[in-house]
């Protein structure tokens, strides 16, 4: 098995050519997959994990599946000295090795499991991409393609693309047989097991995308200038942007109108990319070249909006871009003291006024309560005197007026009693 095979899923150079003219990917990766063609010509390393460059993680037993097929690898830097053999070949690719090797199943299926490594987790998953928009069918719904690694595509045809950490691994069958796409599905879960996991997700510039969910499946990410300006052909705009210093980008469609949105790791990079690209964009204008329909610096990001229907469409677009910056201490936060005095000092603050909160609402409540409660009893005892009181001096009064109410019996002496004064 040739290192090619590990790009083009299987397919003949001049079919996987073809089917790349029609994507606007076609330039770059015909570029680099011829470059690949070459490599498998003058390479190839021997079964002894010892003496295989850049790859030694291919388990000779994975569950019920046996390593049968010789190894093949390709290392970083036979892919770049494969490139200078190509007219106008991309010099910026960050690939470090391709390798590929034959499993079999319990069941005599053979499936061929091929690996790409990158310099990093962005340059692995900008390959994922462009593998899944040219020999993949791209993410479907939730639920029809399997979850294996940080990201997973089904493959035209036959076969799982998955993305782990700085690497991506497809696995296909080498002939159509019986449970064949179960055990893929399965070979590709117990590989990835084997495959250290990075950052563990995607870049996090995809997830700025608007509708990133639905957006992403059929996004394109960048780590290299040229590939930009093959995907988004005749917008001379995009020449002035300065790949230095690890910009990356992602592109993604939104019914006619095109996203690009560029992340710059530094706000100097940002700001000196947009000086330059408003001075093109003026420029371009007095020449009546293309432009822009919508620009906007959004944080360290450069967002465009082309071949949009309009010029409201597009800054709606772009409205929707939002910029998260996130900063780590790789060491001892400097400002860690500092932070925890405040933090502190506002706790300390909030719990002496939540004291005297409710400290006064304690007192005002035992107030309140105090009073309705001694307004009651000062009330009960008037009203007893009142019952016993007489301004009649101890003697009888004749209610001749008829206006005293009439007295009660209970109270009256009978015959012959004597009140304690007469005794």
């Amino acid at each position: 098995m040739s290192p090619f095979r590990v790009l083009s899923q299987g397919m003949s150079l001049s079919d996987f050519s073809s089917n790349l003219s029609k994507v606007s990917q076609r330039k770059f990766l015909s570029i680099f997959f011829s470059g690949i063609a070459v490599v498998a010509l003058v390479i190839v390393a021997s079964a002894d994990e010892s003496k295989r460059p850049g790859w030694n993680s291919f388990p000779a037993n994975l569950g019920s599946f046996h390593q049968v097929g010789p190894i093949t690898v390709a290392d970083k830097e036979s892919l770049r000295q494969s490139l200078k053999l190509i007219p106008d070949a991309p010099t910026d690719v960050q690939q470090v090795f391709a390798a590929e090797t034959t499993y079999e199943s319990s069941d005599g299926n053979k499936l061929l499991v091929s690996v790409s490594g990158f310099e990093n987790d962005s340059a692995a998953y900008s390959r994922f991409t462009l593998l899944r928009k040219t020999a993949g069918e791209g993410i479907a719904q939730s639920g029809q393609v399997p979850s294996v690694g940080a990201a997973t595509a089904i493959l035209r045809g036959s076969g799982l693309l998955f993305l782990k950490g700085a690497a991506t691994v497809t696995v296909r069958p080498e002939s159509r047989s019986g449970n064949v796409d179960n055990e893929v599905t399965e070979l590709a879960r117990l590989f990835a097991s084997t495959v250290d996991a990075g950052e563990g997700d995607i870049p996090v510039l995809v997830k700025h995308l608007p509708n990133w969910e639905a957006a992403q499946r059929d996004a394109i990410y960048f780590v290299s200038k040229s590939s930009v300006l093959d995907a988004v052909p005749n917008q001379l705009i995009l020449k002035e942007i300065n790949f230095d210093g690890g910009t990356e980008a992602v592109v993604a469609n939104y019914g006619q109108s095109q996203l690009v949105i560029v992340e710059f790791t530094t706000p100097q990079f940002s700001i000196e990319n947009d000086n330059r690209i408003w001075t093109k964009i003026s420029e371009l204008k007095s020449q009546n070249q293309p432009t822009p329909i919508a620009y906007r610096r959004v944080g360290n990001y450069s967002v465009f909006v082309f071949n949009a229907p309009d010029e409201k469409t597009a800054n709606a677009l772009v409205d929707q871009v939002r910029y998260e910056q996130i900063v780590q201490w790789l060491g001892d936060d400097p400002h860690m003291a500092e932070r925890l005095t405040r933090y502190f000092r506002h706790t300390t603050s909030g719990v002496l006024i939540a004291v005297l909160k409710s400290s006064g609402l304690s007192l005002i409540l035992c107030a309140g309560i105090g009073g309705l409660l001694g307004a009651m009893l000062f009330r009960h005892r008037r009203a007893q005197q009142a019952a016993l009181y007489s301004d009649a001096g101890g003697g009888t009064r004749l209610n001749l007026d008829e206006l005293t109410d009439t007295n009660k019996s209970q109270r009256l002496l009978g015959p012959g009693e004597q009140t304690e004064a007469d005794s």
